[in-house]
This record gives structure tokens, C-alpha cells and sequence, in this order.
């Protein structure tokens, strides 16, 4: 009897626990290492069969990959001159800054918004929604969104004209945020109105 009873005991305590949920795998990339990609063939110039983003788009985590939140697409149409395009689907966004040719084992993060490290607005980055391809330069790039804020850096070390695109990379900053308040009504092509004079 006493058997049972402490049986029934431990079931209780064990089921009175509460169980943690699962931790979600990010897949978060790690920090200030460098990594190497081939993304091929551009965006647009596939063939029937390679429709989508799986081999085009740079993901830096498992969540970017099954959200299909892409941080870098090879763009291109054939026979166009090909580029690189930042984080834009949905409300997400990025930009990118071409950086020159400066070996990617040297870019800290300070040193991708001023190569020079001189306080001249003619040194500051430069950044932008999509840039040109160009062998043996080196890329910032800013991304943020519903979920993830990153900030990368890549090199071209290879390129096929809307064929392939060979890069290393390394990422210098990467968060899976959690929203606590958002303003709503984001929108790509939402103007400005004029606020209401307060009384």
C-alpha cells in the first residue's frame, strides 16, 4: 500500500510541474567568422525548374530560412547587368553599402560606415536598397525587420554574369527581436499626411 501510494505521489508532483515549452532552434549565426556561399543563378534568370529563392538568397539563420526572410538576393535578369539586393520582403527592409576593395578580414563594424576613419561626409558609407556586382569589393550590409536586425559584411570573390555569385561573408550583428509595441499600417507606398493642430 505504502508502494502505491508513493507512486501516486511522484505522478502527482511530476504531472503538477509545468513542462517548458521547446526552445526553438534560431539557427543564429555565429559572430565575426568568416563563411563562404555560392548563390546561383541570379533571381532572374532561372530556368523552369529553379523557381524561388533556395539557391539565389543568402539566409544567415534557420529561421530566415523557413520564414523565407531572405537578409541578400543575386538579381539579375538575363543578359542584365547583375546586383545584389537587401532584406525587402514584407515590412522587412535592408540596405547596402559598397565598401571598395578592402579584404574582409579587416571590415569591423565601425570600419564599414567610414573606410577612411575620417570625419568627412565625402568617407561615410553610402547605402542603398539594391548595388551593382563587382568582383573584389566588399559589401555592408543593414537589415531589419518583423523578427531580425542584422548587420553583415561580404566580399565577391567570384561572379558569372547571371550565373553564380561566389561570396564570403561574415556577420558582425544578428537578433531574433520580439515586437512589444508596434505602430500599425506599414506600407511600401504609404505618404505623409499632416498631423491635426493640437488644442
Amino acid at each position: 500500500m505504502k508502494t502505491v501510494l508513493l507512486l501516486a505521489v511522484l505522478s502527482f508532483s511530476y504531472a503538477s510541474v509545468p513542462q517548458q515549452p521547446k526552445q526553438e532552434d534560431f539557427g543564429i549565426p555565429e559572430l565575426h567568422k568568416i563563411k563562404t556561399i555560392t548563390l546561383s543563378p541570379s533571381y532572374g534568370c532561372q530556368g523552369p525548374e529553379e523557381r524561388g529563392y533556395q539557391n539565389t538568397a543568402l539566409y544567415l539563420s534557420s529561421l530566415s530560412r523557413r520564414r523565407n526572410t531572405r537578409e541578400l538576393v543575386f538579381m539579375g535578369p538575363c543578359g542584365s547587368q547583375d546586383r545584389v539586393e537587401a532584406m525587402t520582403s514584407g515590412d522587412n527592409m535592408g540596405l547596402i553599402a559598397d565598401l571598395g576593395e578592402i579584404p574582409l578580414e579587416t571590415v569591423t563594424a565601425q570600419l564599414a560606415f567610414n573606410t577612411k576613419g575620417v570625419d568627412s561626409v565625402d568617407f561615410y558609407s553610402k547605402f542603398a536598397q539594391i548595388v551593382k556586382v563587382q568582383l573584389n569589393h566588399t559589401y555592408a550590409v543593414l537589415v531589419s525587420g518583423t523578427e531580425i536586425r542584422g548587420f553583415y559584411v561580404f566580399t565577391v570573390t567570384g561572379h558569372v554574369p547571371n550565373k553564380r555569385l561566389d561570396l564570403m561573408y561574415a556577420v558582425k550583428d544578428f537578433q531574433i527581436v520580439g515586437v512589444r509595441a508596434e505602430s500599425p499600417g506599414f506600407n511600401w507606398s504609404a505618404e505623409n499626411t499632416m498631423e491635426a493642430a493640437r488644442k
